[in-house]
């Protein structure tokens, strides 16, 4: 059956490689974007595209956006929230305007669009959440912490979503891309603190030059990415957790071992903060 998907930032990036790959099979696609022109010069005029204008900052466009795909489509199957930007700088570095404004696209905007579509999943009874992550929601990184810290929101939101959301037929799942070859960490995507500190050149500062040099030369395809994000709406079974790139496989196996590693050497002491009539029982 040909699936309704609702994409938000499907100008560029992942959304609109999965928007075209998408269409190309003979999927409908309500691809969303500030500016809407924005998505028909990347995808083209197509009998099966409704491209609509979505700022996710402003959840009453997020409304009459699932409203009007409803109207078109008369279901919406999956909804990638995509729709982000990038912040590089130190967590001190980072003014509250940088942070707000980050969280303000990154959280709140996947929260206004998601209550949107939601309703409608709700009424059908199936549906298909897929919200866009990183690794760095996973695992942080220097001169990435502000970033991480929405994605790492992404992902404790996503958990609580598939447990509140499987009895009711909808499932979730939270991607975590590592360094994808897009445009991310052009200045179109990627905000620069506009304060630096000198104390953080050695970590930072060493972010900030990986990021220049690495750029356009990342390591995962993102046409391919786009193809995986089909193969996982087509699941009966996805995952909770998605990881996709190389990279992001290295990086979450590195974590989850430090983890368990720490958490063996500090075993007694997270232990021993249970009240006595439990460290009883459990005696």
């Amino acid at each position: 059956m040909k699936k309704v998907w609702f994409i938000t930032g499907a100008s560029r990036g992942f959304g609109v490689l999965t928007a075209q790959q998408a269409l190309k099979r003979g999927d409908f696609v309500v691809a969303t974007a500030r500016d809407p022109q924005a998505v028909i010069a990347a995808l083209g005029e197509h009998p099966n595209l409704l491209a609509l204008r979505l700022d996710v900052k402003l959840e009453a466009q997020a409304v009459v956006a699932a409203q009007q795909a409803v109207a078109r489509f008369g279901r919406i199957d999956i909804l990638v929230n995509n729709a982000g930007y990038g912040l590089l700088g130190a967590v001190e570095e980072a003014n509250a305007e940088e942070v707000r404004a980050l969280y303000e696209t990154n959280v709140f905007g996947l929260l206004n669009v998601s209550r949107a579509v939601l309703p409608v999943m709700r009424r059908q009874g199936s549906g298909h959440v897929i919200n866009i992550s990183s690794v760095g929601g996973y695992s942080s990184y220097a001169g990435w912490g502000v970033y991480g810290s929405t994605k790492f929101a992404v992902e404790g939101l996503s958990e609580a979503m598939a447990s509140e959301l499987e009895p009711l037929g909808i499932k979730v799942t939270v991607v975590e891309p590592g360094f994808f070859r897009t445009d991310f960490l052009d200045a179109t995507s990627l905000v620069a603190t506009r304060d630096r500190i000198a104390s953080y050149a050695a970590t930072v500062g060493a972010m900030r030059d990986f990021a220049a040099d690495v750029n356009h030369a990342q390591p995962g395809d993102p046409v391919k990415l786009a193809s995986a994000l089909l193969q996982l709406a087509d699941s009966a079974t996805p995952p909770v957790r998605l990881q996709l790139g190389s990279d992001t496989v290295q990086r979450v196996r590195a974590k989850n071992q430090f983890v368990e590693k720490e958490m063996a050497a500090w075993l007694d002491v997270a232990l021993s903060t249970d009240h006595d009539d439990v460290l009883k029982q459990a005696a």
